[in-house]
């Protein structure tokens, strides 16, 4: 057997047209509402890019009730971008439509297979959501 390059974890921010933004924590690092917040912004670049006439018309954004997410400095960021939060009802079984629709398939598909560095993981990732037919989103 051979040791696994380890785990690592992926922000995905999409939205019905497809995969808008993929960001990847450093090693070491946790998230908090400083970096969160700083993603929101990154995506808020994005959208303007990728989105542009749809962003015009506001941003209607979900996510769950992780605790970086419900923190005041990420809600003020939210505001401070326009974001209109949508919520997600606390203690909700409910999944996110990530943890029930975007994860579960790559997760299968990237689940027998080895890898020796993190890019390889990346690169197998990326490939695998940029061949999702439109639809799927």
């Amino acid at each position: 057997m051979q040791k696994s390059v380890g785990k690592f974890l992926a922000s995905i921010f999409w939205d019905q047209d497809g995969i808008l933004l993929i960001i990847y924590l450093p090693k070491g690092q946790t998230i908090n509402a400083e970096y969160y917040s700083s993603l929101l912004v990154q995506l808020k670049d994005i959208l303007k890019e990728k989105r542009r006439g749809k962003f015009t018309k506001g941003v209607l954004f979900l996510q769950d009730n992780a605790p970086t997410h419900r923190a005041l400095a990420t809600e003020k960021k939210l505001a401070f971008l326009g974001f209109q939060c949508l919520d997600h009802p606390p203690y909700s079984p409910d999944l996110g439509p990530s943890d029930y629709h975007l994860f579960p398939g790559l997760k299968k598909q990237l689940k027998a297979r080895h890898f020796s560095s993190d890019a390889e993981v990346i690169v197998a990732a990326e490939t695998l959501l940029d061949g999702q037919p439109s639809d799927f989103f």
